[in-house]
């Protein structure tokens, strides 16, 4: 015998009473939702409505009573459950208020836990320079930073992109300058402007003054890298050009003060030529009574080097601590199309002496084999 089974389908012929029931029920709550809700009515499309299962039961409503504006809006919504929506408030950017002095007001657009420490200032778009030239936004800059409030870490982080705009200025202008400074000076090689281009942080860790920024940019060329014709830009008439040698070692002294007392002349006449004396000015010490060499540096010693007579006719060069020249110029001189041309032109009286100073401090004294005498 086969084994019978049981359907749990409910049989067709009862009336749905208690379903209908429901569905009515779930018909008047849509509808007072509809009525009470500030949000756009939620309607479905004829398509939709007919597969709807509320759309079973009651007949739906003629197509004469509804307006083509009623149908388009209907239309533009899609059909959902009958639910209270949630809305999720959006989370807004953070926007800074400017005040009319062009100044963040205090704690607008800031979160929980947030202090407006300072505003970015950014780079200016006018007063832009072709490379190879000088802007008066860099001088203006370096100018700031004079001032002890500005040269400060924390001002010069707010600055920081006027300052990288200065910093490509200045090595487009180096990499223009070696270029013309090269044809002067043979013996200068090429090098990229990272590789002659000096800091702007300062040294402190073994200074009073803690300063943490210097107040100009420079370069320094040389046939051995960073060690001969100087060049440095700073503001207010003290950008320079110069070139020898600044405080040089013991022994380097030593060696050049030897060769002076074997033979001075070859310095001697190259610090007296003509060109070189119009731009550095006569090598002897100023009128005034003030201490200084014949270069103008102020590190003369006060008393005849040891084992020379105070009587020497080269006195004036044997109580030299360094062998260096400058010219100074204009802020309107450096900011000239032609200021770079300028500079090289320089370089080219300066040359014989940074060549004699160059084989002073190689060449022993008691080498006659390459002794330069005139």
């Amino acid at each position: 015998m086969a084994p019978t089974t049981r359907s749990t389908r409910p049989d067709p012929k009862i009336p749905p009473t208690d379903a209908k029931k429901r569905r009515s029920a779930r018909k008047s709550a849509q509808k007072s939702f509809r009525d009470s809700s500030s949000e756009p009515e939620l309607c479905v499309t004829d398509d939709q409505k007919d597969w709807d299962s509320d759309a079973l039961d009651e007949p739906s409503e003629p197509e004469s009573n509804v307006s083509k504006l009623a149908k388009r809006k209907r239309a533009s919504y899609s059909h959902h459950p009958a639910t209270t929506p949630i809305k999720v408030p959006r989370k807004r950017p953070r926007k800074s208020r400017e005040t009319p002095e062009g100044e963040i007001a205090e704690g607008e657009g800031l979160e929980e836990g947030q202090e407006l420490v300072g505003v970015i200032v950014q780079a200016p778009t006018s007063g832009r320079v072709p490379p190879g030239r000088i802007s008066q936004n860099t001088l203006d800059f370096l100018a700031k930073l004079k001032d002890p409030e500005c040269n400060d870490r924390h001002w010069f982080k707010l600055h920081e992109p006027v300052y990288r705009v200065l910093e490509k200025e200045w090595k487009d202008f180096v990499e223009e300058f070696t270029s013309e400074l090269t044809e002067v000076d043979p013996q200068i090689p090429y090098l990229p402007p990272n590789d002659v281009i000096h800091r702007i942080y300062r040294d402190v860790r073994f200074s009073n003054d803690k300063t943490p920024y210097k107040i100009g940019v420079s370069a320094s060329f040389s046939r051995s890298g960073r060690k001969g014709i100087f060049a440095g830009l700073k503001s207010n008439g003290e950008s320079l050009i110069a070139a020898g040698s600044w405080c040089p070692g013991k022994n380097e002294l030593a060696t050049i003060r030897s060769n002076i007392l074997r033979n001075p002349s070859r310095l001697r006449d190259t610090i007296s030529a003509p060109e070189f004396v119009q731009l550095f000015g006569a090598a002897k010490r100023p009128s005034d009574g003030r201490r200084s060499n014949i270069f103008g540096m102020d590190d003369e010693l006060k008393v005849a080097p040891k084992g020379i007579d105070k009587s020497h006719p080269d006195i004036d060069l044997l109580k030299c601590r360094s062998f260096a020249v400058a010219r100074r110029f204009k802020d309107s001189e450096v900011l000239e199309p032609n200021f770079k041309t300028k500079l090289a032109d320089i370089a080219r009286v300066m040359r014989p002496f940074v060549y004699c100073l160059n084989d002073m401090m190689t060449i022993p004294p008691d080498n006659d084999a390459s002794s330069q005498e005139d």
